[in-house]
């Protein structure tokens, strides 16, 4: 890939329900906003809270199917298509950087995206024009790890490619009230939250990594998963230095979801 005139941001995406696919308004206009406000990527790197494997995974670097990797919705949610475009260049350079970084990648190239990285995409590029590849991360694993792999993948952000990590800074499924979207938010998903944004504005990368001492931490992380790829998304951003913070989409649904997204310049 050539080198890109300026350092590509890093961006984390609070994407929600699955359902949030088939709507227009609320989030996915903010998502389409934010990536009309952005230089236009060559490519985007997805790091999802739907793909925990260990060590990372690669995939894909062809055309491949979706993976619907939910149950129980309605049936037009599986009729969803989202036709981007595959990079065997990036997959490429993207096993280059974490094999150099010692992570050990894997490739994986028959897997298709799941929903924590279409979702989102087929409203900030519904034309399917940005090559797109995921990789995996690890599920209660040390907290250096996710910050080892965003700093192994920062000098992607010189090609041009979009770092993007997708999952929710509040994520407790047992607890969401799915008869009120638009219910008052719960006091610890409300605490949880504004702690990350704080020290996101702050970008103490230490005190992310130590979220279990946050208030709220236990009700609203329950699983790491949907936590870390804001951590690997910020690590990716340190590399160059104390990045401006800024925060494309924030609020809640379900009571206690967070659909906070961050971007890192």
């Amino acid at each position: 890939m050539n080198t890109f005139p300026k350092l590509m941001p890093v961006g984390f995406v609070g994407h929600g329900s699955p359902m949030i696919a088939l709507e227009k308004e609320g989030a996915p206009h903010a998502w389409h906003r934010w990536a009309q406000a952005l230089p236009k990527p060559k490519a985007v790197l997805m790091v999802s809270a739907h793909w925990l494997d260990k060590p990372v995974h690669i995939g894909p670097n062809q055309e491949v199917p979706l993976i619907y990797d939910f149950s129980g919705f309605p049936s037009e949610l599986y009729q969803v298509k989202y036709n981007t475009l595959a990079s065997p260049e990036l997959s490429q350079d993207v096993f280059a950087l974490l094999s150099k970084a010692g992570l050990k990648p894997i490739e994986a190239h028959q897997r298709g995206l799941d929903h924590g990285a279409w979702a989102p995409l087929l409203h900030m590029y519904p034309k399917g024009d940005v090559p797109v590849l995921q990789v995996s991360i690890g599920t209660r694993v040390p907290m250096a790890e996710h910050i080892a792999l965003g700093k192994a993948l920062a000098p992607l952000r010189e090609q041009g490619v979009f770092i993007l990590g997708s999952g929710n800074i509040t994520h407790n499924l047992r607890l969401a009230n799915y008869g009120h979207r638009d219910a008052p938010v719960v006091k610890w998903a409300e605490a949880f939250d504004n702690w990350a944004a704080y020290h996101l504005n702050h970008f103490d990368l230490d005190a992310l990594a130590d979220y279990t001492q946050a208030p709220g931490a236990h009700l609203s992380v329950p699983t790491d998963d949907h936590y870390t790829p804001l951590l690997v998304a910020a690590a990716a951003a340190a590399v160059a230095g104390t990045p401006r913070v800024t925060f494309p989409y924030e609020g809640f649904e379900y009571e206690s979801l967070s659909m906070r997204c961050v971007e890192f310049n």
